[in-house]
């Protein structure tokens, strides 16, 4: 029983499967949100995730990366991600009945309520700083300090991983150019976050948790937070293995790992292996049909998306707000596509111009 359950873990973990589970299981959460709401769907959680980790730790190969000094803290940051994020999804619940009763929000009877910030909030604050400190100061006995030898050119780590927060970065790296990867896209999302006032300019849910009064933005948020960010720290951390390789958290480590490169460009897919001819010498006309398919996905998809399912949205918010939203979402989802593109059929660029050094 025990090797057929380490099997099926190491079976969801593959990256297309791991993937898609973690982003049906944000659909399923957000949509059955009054019963995820539950406090005890995050008692049997915790509960049950714990069970897992006492049998799991038992598995050399598992207890090896988890119990890495500098994995542990992701495994409690992660811990805390599930409990604040179904914490704010509870509010968010709970806010909405409310407000369909006519009620004021949690937030509206809680700013009725004073707390004198001597002694009160002065103490706990106090007390809370002890009771951290004690614990840092018990990690830093029992857990060595994640240090290793000078770096030299002739040995370098296998894997060499990017620190925590960079995972996400890292990864993009591997289906993106890195002027892509390392600076379009990290601006993009800076210049979105700018741009959210201008563009969202709904003032329902300021100062409260809510749901139904901001559902685009709210599953937005989930799913560029916790299957953008999240899922790629847990991928790179526990699933990203020597040579960059997809490992099970079963699995050992094994630096002879081989996996096939058959990744090809779409340019190779359309002229060899559809029309059975080889590659055009002239650039442009080799990848033009990765510059149609772009063309298609980012100047034909959003005035397609107004005329349907996002009409009533380009009607609210105007022309030119619906055309930085959309570009920056289809930007958003182009990194998925490509993902998993790259899992299934082996896709590498869809416009690879490596003479150019202009790769997508």
């Amino acid at each position: 029983m025990g090797d057929q359950l380490k099997h099926a873990v190491n079976w969801l973990t593959e990256p297309t499967r791991y993937f898609l589970g973690f982003g049906l299981a944000i659909v399923l959460v957000l949509y059955f949100r009054k019963f995820f709401a539950k406090s005890i769907v995050i008692i049997a959680f915790f509960v049950l995730g714990g069970a897992f980790l006492a049998f799991a730790w038992k598995d050399p190969n598992f207890a090896k990366i988890i119990g890495k000094p500098d994995n542990v803290p992701i495994v409690i940051l992660l811990a805390t991600v599930v409990f604040f994020s179904w914490l704010s999804l509870r509010k968010s619940v709970i806010n909405d009945e409310r407000i369909a009763r006519g009620d004021p929000t949690l937030e509206g009877d809680f700013n009725r309520q004073k707390v004198f910030t001597w002694p009160d909030l002065v103490y706990t604050e106090f007390i809370c700083l002890i009771l951290f400190t004690a614990a840092l100061v018990i990690w830093s006995i029992v857990l060595e300090a994640p240090l290793e030898e000078p770096a030299a050119t002739a040995r370098t780590p296998n894997p060499s991983k990017a620190p925590w927060y960079f995972l996400g970065l890292q990864e993009l790296l591997v289906y993106f150019d890195p002027w892509i990867a390392g600076v379009l896209l990290p601006s993009f999302i800076i210049v979105g976050l700018c741009a959210i006032p201008y563009v969202d300019t709904n003032p329902k849910g300021n100062g409260y948790y809510t749901f139904n009064e901001r559902k685009f933005a709210i599953s937005f948020f989930w799913v560029g937070f916790v299957l953008f960010w999240v899922s790629f720290v847990i991928l790179g951390t526990f699933l990203r293995g020597p040579n960059w390789s997809f490992f099970g958290p079963f699995e050992y480590w094994d630096l002879h790992k081989l996996e096939p490169m058959v990744s090809v460009d779409l340019s190779t897919y359309f002229w060899v292996n559809l029309l059975g001819q080889p590659r055009p010498d002239n650039i442009l006309l080799r990848e033009a049909p990765g510059f149609a398919f772009l063309g298609g996905f980012f100047l034909l998809l959003p005035p397609l998306l107004a005329k349907t399912v996002c009409r009533s949205m380009f009607q609210q918010i105007g022309m030119v707000r619906y055309q930085i939203m959309m570009h920056m979402l289809l930007w958003f989802g182009l990194i998925p596509l490509k993902m998993l593109l790259r899992w299934t059929v082996g896709l590498k660029y869809i416009v690879g111009i490596p003479e150019w050094f202009f790769n997508i």
